[in-house]
């Protein structure tokens, strides 16, 4: 059975994580161009992950470059070297924009600082459904609460578009390029047929299901993370309060 104290955390955990939802999805509305690259940036993130050593993974080390402009220290200027990498390249404009988020994010927060590891993984989630459902309001013509009904109730084929920011630009050439490939080529007719379907298919299920895989890569959840006290009550002041109302 939960304690008190838990219910209290859960309670704040859950307000804070709808907040960030909130921000992150305005965000995001606010710059639909980014959203490849928020996803680009949280795969890299977690594709760090090491199995043999169990280092790295989407610890948000990917922002270090970041932490180097504003700390300046040569710890941070020799990690920044390490993790100037090719296929970080272009990921710039998508880092400033979740710090600039990381801001107002922290400036509700009651519970310290959002962390770079958190904030990344919380962008890429609130671009997989911006995606899904952007997908789902073309389907009802541009009717957004028709769109928002239909996300809701069957999911859409916004999936091959959040697909295509990891595959690269050119989907066409990138499904022929693996479908040359007899191991590859079963997977590729899966998936187009699935992916033609309203429901929820094949397509959106495993892929859904391996980018929560990939942002929990060699991480431990921190259960009382952006948690905080809260102020007690005290009793006798409550009761001689009533005590005072009764007599009146």
């Amino acid at each position: 059975m939960a304690s008190a104290a838990d219910l209290i955390q859960r309670r704040q955990r859950s307000e804070f994580q709808s907040n960030i939802k909130d921000t992150l999805s305005a965000t995001l509305k606010g710059n639909p161009d980014l959203i490849p690259s928020v996803l680009t940036l949280a795969l890299n993130d977690a594709m760090t992950y090491d199995k043999a050593t169990k280092s790295g993974g989407p610890n948000g080390s990917i922002s270090l470059r970041y932490e180097l402009h504003i700390l300046g220290s040569l710890k941070y200027f020799i990690l920044g070297l390490i993790l100037v990498r090719p296929e970080n390249s272009g990921l710039s404009a998508a880092l400033n924009l979740l710090v600039e988020a990381k801001k107002e994010i922290d400036s509700y927060s009651k519970g310290g600082p959002i962390s770079f590891a958190d904030l990344i993984q919380f962008a890429a989630q609130a671009a997989v459904k911006k995606t899904f459902l952007d997908s789902a309001i073309r389907k009802c013509g541009g009717n957004e609460e028709k769109g928002r009904l239909l996300y809701t109730a069957y999911g859409s084929n916004g999936q091959l578009a959040v697909m295509s920011a990891f595959l690269g630009p050119d989907q066409l050439a990138t499904e022929k390029h693996l479908a040359s490939d007899p191991e590859v080529l079963p997977w590729v007719e899966k998936y187009q047929r699935s992916r033609e379907t309203v429901s929820q298919t094949d397509y959106e299920v495993d892929l859904i299901t391996t980018l929560t895989k990939l942002s929990s890569l060699g991480q431990q959840i921190n259960y009382e993370a952006y948690t905080y006290p809260v102020k007690k009550i005290e009793l006798s002041k409550l009761k001689l309060s009533l005590g005072a109302r009764k007599e009146d």
